[in-house]
């Protein structure tokens, strides 16, 4: 039998790289890997017969706006973030219902208003706080409105092996690992509490997601342990032996353009749970030395 072909966008950041590496590793599938260098997803037509020609079994998107505060300063940029995060969305899965192909889109904690103390199931009523939220949020509805073969994977505070785009966001370890070499002491927001997602446990993650044929819709796969930004610093300084003082500060100490949710905990009850952040993160810093 021939091997499925998976058509993976976003490639070269954080997560796509994850993906291609999970569906490559065991030769059951011809990985196609397209990053901004291979296809320009907001022309549709170009976009379209690319992948039409291609023929794959799945698609699936890595590509995302989320320069969250960026989106709330500039109406180009919330602009952009409504093509790459609502309307790119909103095609592929419409392409995919035609083909009769699998899609899956990722999207974040961040289309809920962090109200709910106890965290929010797969079938919270989002009310983003934010133009990023609002963006994601749009790009959900518009691929349930094509009712196809799609799954919606919720994800937060991304973190894993740098990105190999040179145009990909840093994650918060990362940038936390860099200022360690620098400063003796640094703040962290200790009244903001969510989940951390490693970016090679999503990825497996999702492709036993296709290969068990789930049920098509929304999920949340996150890492297990939720944490507050100062908590997680906590725990990455201490798994990486860095001294540095951390003091734990208001979100009110670092204003920012976007609001966020206090309590924005994914939970997951409809997939074996992944891992805790915990350990995911020492394999993160075993893979950063």
């Amino acid at each position: 039998m021939a091997n499925k072909k998976v058509l993976i966008l976003g490639a070269k950041g954080m997560l796509g790289q994850e993906l291609v590496q999970a569906f490559s590793r065991d030769g059951e599938y011809t990985v196609t890997a397209w990053d901004v260098d291979d296809v320009d997803v907001t022309d549709f037509v170009v976009a379209e017969k690319k992948i039409r020609i291609l023929s794959p079994d799945s698609i699936i998107n890595a590509i995302a706006y989320n320069a969250v505060d960026r989106c709330e300063e500039s109406d180009e940029e919330y602009r952009k973030a409504m093509v790459l995060n609502a309307e790119v969305p909103g095609f592929l899965a419409h392409l995919a219902k035609k083909t009769d192909r699998i899609f899956v889109h990722y999207s974040t904690d961040y289309v809920f208003d962090g109200t709910n103390e106890s965290g929010y199931a797969e079938d919270a009523e989002p009310r983003p706080l934010s133009c990023y939220g609002e963006s994601k949020w749009a790009g959900e509805k518009n691929i349930l409105a094509e009712a196809g073969r799609s799954y919606i994977i919720r994800l937060s505070k991304l973190f894993g092996k740098p990105a190999m785009s040179a145009i990909a966001k840093k994650s918060f370890f990362d940038m936390m690992l860099m200022i360690a070499k620098t400063k003796e002491s640094v703040q962290a927001v200790d009244d903001e509490k969510s989940c951390f997602t490693y970016a090679p446990d999503l990825a497996e993650a999702t492709k036993a997601l296709i290969e068990d044929e789930a049920p098509y819709g929304v999920y949340h796969l996150p890492n297990s342990g939720s944490a507050t930004w100062y908590e997680a610093l906590q725990e990455l300084y201490t798994q990486a032996e860095i001294g540095a003082t951390i003091q734990s500060v208001g979100s009110d100490v670092f204003p920012r353009s976007a609001k966020r949710p206090h309590c924005s905990v994914l939970l997951n009850t409809k997939r074996p749970i992944l891992r805790r952040y915990q350990e995911a993160l020492k394999e993160y810093l075993a893979h950063m030395e």
